[in-house]
């Protein structure tokens, strides 16, 4: 990594620095050359121009304007590179020309649940994820109904997609080195779900307040009174005391019908 380039904790920034990792990331994202990439937090841009060199165009979204200098060094005479300088929460992603076919990049910390939940139904575009985040969070984005990890995240991408790859990654292959593991964690699309959005505010709903009931976090909520639940967990065969952590992702749209 350049001398020039100094990572900003505030911006939880924990840059690549190990090009062997990217070869993972090859294999995983099963890249082509007819592929539109879309990568989040490319900081100095190791895998920027990696995938620059094996895709037909790569959209790079980077919040820290002052790696302006050292990404066009690292991208040199790349044409097929867009640096687009901006919160990627914030930057339209869909509107992007070409339209991204994958999502590919090592995210920032702070924003991979939100920025991987957002692009679901805000990115109907992208067919595939090849993301590498913290260990805990990629536990979490397929975890099992009835554990520790299982959540609204959990559900959402579990209706949406398929779990296609998983590789544990060394604190070792970042700088400066992260205090927790992380993993890379590929993900293909499927049909969304009737009333994906409806849907994503009932789960965020019933797991808003996970040690009560499900019936009774719906109701704090202001998702649908209590009794009228309870009768929706009938119809699917569960009892007044279920949780939501209880319910495999696809009782959910079940639930959503019964409660209508």
């Amino acid at each position: 990594m350049s001398p020039r380039v100094v990572p900003k904790k505030e911006l939880g920034q924990h840059f690549l620095v190990d090009e062997n990792i990217v070869r993972v990331i090859e294999r995983l994202a099963d890249l082509s050359a007819e592929d539109t990439v879309l990568e989040i937090g490319p900081g100095p841009g190791i895998l920027t121009a990696f995938l620059a060199d094996r895709v037909a165009h790569v959209h790079a979204v980077e919040l820290d304007r002052s790696l302006e200098p050292v990404l066009r060094e690292r991208l040199g005479a790349r044409t097929n590179v867009d640096v687009v300088f901006g919160d990627a929460l914030q930057v339209d992603l869909a509107a992007l020309v070409p339209p991204p076919r994958k999502l590919v990049a090592n995210l920032p910390y702070n924003i991979a649940t939100p920025l991987v939940a957002e692009s679901l139904a805000g990115l109907p575009s992208v067919e595939q994820w090849c993301v590498m985040v913290q260990r805990e969070v990629a536990d979490r984005f397929f975890a099992a109904p009835r554990t520790k990890a299982y959540g609204a995240v959990s559900v959402l991408l579990q209706l949406a997609t398929e779990r296609t790859g998983f590789h544990p990654v060394s604190r070792e292959v970042f700088r400066p080195r992260p205090n927790v593991d992380s993993a890379l964690v590929a993900f293909r699309r499927r049909p969304l779900p009737a009333r994906f959005g409806e849907l994503r505010t009932l789960v965020g709903a019933a797991f808003g307040h996970r040690r009560k009931t499900l019936a009774n976090a719906l109701e704090l909520a202001g998702a649908a009174p209590r009794a009228q639940t309870v009768a929706a967990l009938a119809t699917l065969g569960h009892g007044a005391d279920t949780r939501a952590e209880a319910l495999a992702p696809d009782e959910f749209p079940r639930l959503l019908e019964a409660l209508a």
